[in-house]
């Protein structure tokens, strides 16, 4: 199998990393993190959605490009080198993709194509207080009141959900579990701070009364939602790798110019070996990824197994990564001054977002029992 880029996908792939260094430095982020308000620039959105990257990874007859997840995980890469903060991962891969796999043809059309143009965000709401990363878990409650329903509970850590227009809610009927798409404006919304500076927001729905036209029927809901969720977790990874080349590659540079003892650090053999272990390290990582992005839009044990490993290995090879940059910059590694400390903190938070080390390792496990 020929894993080599495209020339349309090398394009897309120096696009954006052009976009990053340009228009959205780790500096920008860094000031967005700092000031009130969402974090993020509405503009931009809009300007990723003209330059159609909100639509990559949708089929044409939703009004997508018609590309692959692939494609999906390639922005997600170049948007994580300079810490892009635009809500991506969130709005496209979590929260677009479960509208686009539950919903119908017109809730693709009222609440995805909008999204996919940079008018409106999108979130998925599933997450809740004293669940681990098992989306069958739902306290969250809908009941049929006449022609409607109505939805009441509590959502935790919904990934900008601070800014959604529209929230992608799973919540427990007496039919199973349900997926819903809920006017943020409806719920009852406090924002919540990550400790990469991303936000996010804890979301209580006091009887929200949503019609049926809002309940995404299209599939399951809870095999919409373990879908979802692969995706974003296959979607960390990629995201994650491009915080890793860029901890990697800005440790390398600075070893190349700091002095210590009149001589340049970079010298120094034993700080070489652990230039590459990370080298090895991130070279992994890319691999795991890459046939993670491809078996996401599979069916069965073979995604299971690829997302979780990925997953795994971005605990253990990406944290690693993150660790040794932070040691071989020294005392200056650890100042909020740094982007070396920006770095680190999205990783961090990258490998819990979709599941844990934990949680990937048991369900890999699992797979392996069942085979």
């Amino acid at each position: 199998m020929n894993f080599d880029l495209t020339d349309d996908q090398k394009m897309l792939a120096k696009t954006v990393a052009d976009f990053g260094k340009k228009e959205s430095t780790v500096e920008r982020f860094r000031k967005l993190r700092d000031a009130d308000g969402l974090g993020f620039e509405k503009a931009t959105w809009k300007k990723m959605g003209e330059l159609g990257w909100l639509a990559i990874p949708f089929p044409e007859e939703v009004g997508g490009l018609g590309g692959s997840f692939v494609d999906a995980g390639i922005v997600l890469e170049q948007l994580g080198k300079t810490l892009v903060p635009e809500p991506y991962l969130s709005s496209v891969v979590l929260g677009g993709h479960a509208l686009w796999l539950g919903g119908s043809s017109t809730q693709h059309e009222k609440f995805l194509a909008p999204m996919m143009e940079g008018d409106t965000i999108l979130a998925l709401a599933f997450a809740e207080r004293n669940v681990r990363f098992d989306p069958r878990c739902c306290a969250t409650t809908a009941r049929r009141e006449g022609d409607a329903w109505v939805i009441s509970g509590e959502k935790a850590f919904v990934l900008d959900g601070h800014a959604a227009d529209h929230l992608v809610v799973a919540a427990m009927s007496d039919q199973g579990m349900q997926l819903f798409v809920v006017d943020a404006a409806a719920c009852e919304r406090k924002t919540v701070r990550l400790m990469d500076g991303h936000r996010a927001a804890h979301v209580k729905l006091v009887d929200v009364k949503v019609g049926e036209d809002r309940r995404l029927a299209a599939r399951p809901a809870v095999e919409v939602l373990e879908r979802v969720l692969d995706y974003g977790a296959a979607g960390t990874v990629a995201e994650g790798l491009g915080v890793a080349f860029a901890m990697l590659w800005t440790t390398v540079e600075y070893l190349k110019t700091r002095v210590q003892f009149d001589v340049k650090i970079g010298t120094f053999q034993a700080l070489q070996h652990r230039t590459v272990d990370m080298f090895v390290e991130v070279e992994l990582l890319k691999s795991i990824h890459t046939e993670s992005v491809v078996r996401a839009s599979e069916e069965g044990t073979e995604r299971t197994r690829a997302v979780s490993a990925a997953k795994l290995q971005l605990a253990q090879g990406g944290q690693l990564v993150s660790r040794q940059a932070i040691q071989l910059h020294g005392g200056v590694g650890v100042t909020d001054e740094h982007d070396i400390g920006l770095w680190f903190k999205r990783m961090h938070t990258l490998v819990t977002i979709c599941g844990d080390e934990s949680a990937h390792v048991a369900r890999y496990a699992a797979t392996m029992d069942a085979s």
